[in-house]
């Protein structure tokens, strides 16, 4: 059976797709549930001086499983994975739920976020193999929309079910969502061979979780964050495909566009909220709506063109988005107005959808570059979550220069990273009249 025979055959593609999109749900509702449970678990656990710890257990973790995933699966194979991922997952919650010092509980947020990170690289792994590329355009597509009712309704229900059954018991809702997820990726997914990797010298790739730690146990101590920053970027490049930093065509350029667009619209993201209260000084209240008005924008803008036209603009969408970040900078030296800032971050996020679903699927498609599913997912993985972090650091060290002008020269910042985001998406094409790049072949 050759590998576009295996793709489309019989129901196993879509019965996949729906296994990534639930454990996609499965990890909105673990991180909507874990961040409005902290305040109670901070008081609970009298970790007031240990927040840090607490927040960084399951980034830690993530990090920690993107340089070991690639050889966790070449040992163990499909459902060895998803074993050790599930029983690392259920044995997290269940140590955090139990847990009574704050350490306790950063160890077992800490295992969540390493079967978390095993989980992702598997099931993105398992979406290159099998799925061909509209399939997995829409399966992106789904996924980002998975954040939309946990965004909305995740914070009010989780306090609610709070005050019912305590939090130890709330911290467990997320299991049923990753259960029936991993249900459904097993009975589409047929027992594999391990595919053969070429790995990374681990040594340089472990860079990436010790950067990370110095970025999350910063405690807003600049110079820490801005060397925990460096020494993960570097990581970060020994883990990428050769050629990303140069943004050679193809797939290069698109895990090189992922990690600006993360940079610049993440960073963007993180310090939304400050930017609102203290920059424009609005309530609460009013910067909960342009809170929401970027993911919803994402969400919508993504589901829609793929359900009706199929077509990705990766370009389009993330100038929308380097325009809407561009404009909260140029707002706050000049106007300051409410209007300006709602309609900005809705086109930011607007742009988002329009571009993170091809992006995603150009960055993780191998076209002639030989490289493995498993390679791929790793990378773009990678290429996200660091980009993330990087972004968070930039943002923390030039915000904490001053009030205004700090916000002010972060989303200048922000906003010139999306535009070379921009640049780099412009060579995503596999070749120079700009044809999409042919299905990879199994990993």
């Amino acid at each position: 059976m050759t590998p576009a025979d295996e793709r489309q055959s019989g129901p196993r593609p879509l019965v996949l797709a729906a296994g990534i999109v639930a454990i996609e749900f499965a990890a909105a509702v673990t991180g909507f549930v874990a961040s409005t449970l902290l305040p109670v678990v901070t008081g609970e656990l009298a970790a007031q001086n240990a927040l840090a710890l607490l927040i960084a257990g399951s980034t830690l973790g993530l990090f920690v499983a993107l340089p070991l995933a690639s050889r966790v699966l070449h040992r163990l194979g499909a459902h060895g994975t998803l074993t050790l991922g599930m029983c690392a997952y259920l044995g997290g919650l269940a140590l955090a739920a139990t847990a009574r010092t704050a350490w306790m509980f950063a160890v077992g947020q800490f295992s969540t976020g390493l079967a978390s990170g095993l989980l992702a690289v598997f099931g993105v792994g398992s979406a290159i193999r099998h799925l061909d590329e509209r399939l997995r355009l829409r399966v992106v597509a789904a996924s980002s929309a998975m954040w939309i009712l946990p965004a909305l309704a995740g914070p009010a229900a989780t306090l609610g079910l709070e005050r019912l059954v305590g939090w130890r018991w709330t911290l467990l809702v997320p299991v049923p969502f990753v259960l029936f997820g991993r249900l459904l990726v097993v009975r589409a997914v047929r027992a594999e061979p391990p595919a053969p990797a070429a790995h990374r010298p681990l040594g340089r790739t472990l860079l990436i979780p010790l950067g990370a730690a110095g970025v999350v146990l910063s405690s807003g101590w600049w110079p820490l964050v801005i060397v925990g920053a460096g020494t993960a970027l570097v990581g970060m490049v020994a883990v990428l495909p050769a050629g990303t930093a140069r943004l050679q065509r193809g797939t290069p350029a698109a895990l090189g566009a992922m990690t600006l667009f993360a940079v610049g619209y993440f960073g963007a993201d993180s310090l939304i909220t400050v930017l609102l209260t203290a920059g424009y000084r609005v309530s609460l209240g009013e910067a909960a709506i342009i809170l929401s008005a970027a993911p919803l924008g994402w969400a919508v803008t993504s589901l829609l063109l793929t359900r009706f036209t199929g077509t990705h603009f990766p370009a389009t969408g993330l100038s929308m988005t380097a325009l809407g970040t561009t404009v909260l900078a140029a707002d706050l030296a000049a106007g300051r107005s409410f209007v300006v800032a709602l309609v900005a971050w809705t086109v930011a996020g607007i742009g988002v959808g329009f571009a993170y679903p091809g992006l995603y699927v150009r960055a993780t498609t191998a076209g002639t570059s030989g490289f493995t599913a498993t390679e791929l997912a790793t990378a773009v993985i990678t290429a996200e979550c660091t980009g993330q972090l990087l972004g968070r650091a930039v943002g923390g060290a030039l915000s904490s220069a001053g009030d205004d002008g700090g916000l002010f020269a972060s989303y200048l910042v922000f906003g010139a990273v999306l535009v070379a985001s921009v640049i780099a998406a412009g060579r995503t094409s596999a070749d120079e009249q700009g044809q999409p790049p042919p299905l990879p072949a199994p990993g």
